[in-house]
């Protein structure tokens, strides 16, 4: 399996573990991961059977707030991010520290930019979505809704983007 990390995040693939498939020709990715994953699953030269997408980065790409989150990242990078992560991991309390990396503006920029149009040129790929009811993130019901065009949404109740609970 190629995995993509998250947003701030590096080597995090083990709180998914339950959902993951590891053969050589699963594709997948957390969050910005998963704007990652569908990128290398569309040009690769190499098999890919599936892509699991994992609380992918899917945004109402309203310019006001695409303009606010920019801005706040801006000016306080470190509160930004700490509130960031506080919203990652609700409603769980799980510990995340050793999953941290560092992060900028550019990735920020490429995550409320991208096209999640380009899962159209996917061809024989079989696609699975996990998104956590209570996410704070992303919008649910809009990735609910575009990705069951795609592949299999598992919706999964009480928890938040990390898919763990209280």
């Amino acid at each position: 399996m190629r995995y993509y990390s998250g947003f701030c995040f590096w080597n995090e693939k083990e709180l998914f573990s339950e959902y993951l498939d590891t053969s050589e020709f699963c594709v997948a990715g957390f969050s910005y991961g998963a704007q990652k994953a569908l990128i290398d699953a569309v040009h690769t030269n190499k098999r890919v059977d599936k892509l699991q997408l994992i609380s992918p980065a899917f945004f109402n790409l309203n310019p006001k707030f695409v303009k606010l989150q920019l801005n706040g990242f801006k000016k306080d990078k470190n509160k930004y991010i700490n509130n960031f992560l506080e919203n990652v991991k609700y409603p769980s309390n799980i510990d995340i520290s050793k999953y941290l990396d560092e992060c900028d503006i550019t990735q920020l920029e490429e995550m409320f930019s991208f096209n999640w149009g380009l899962i159209e040129h996917l061809k024989n790929v079989k696609v699975e979505v996990f998104i956590g009811s209570e996410d704070k993130i992303i919008d649910v019901k809009g990735a609910e809704k575009f990705f069951r065009q795609y592949g299999d949404v598992y919706l999964i109740k009480g928890v938040g983007h990390i898919l763990k609970g209280v």
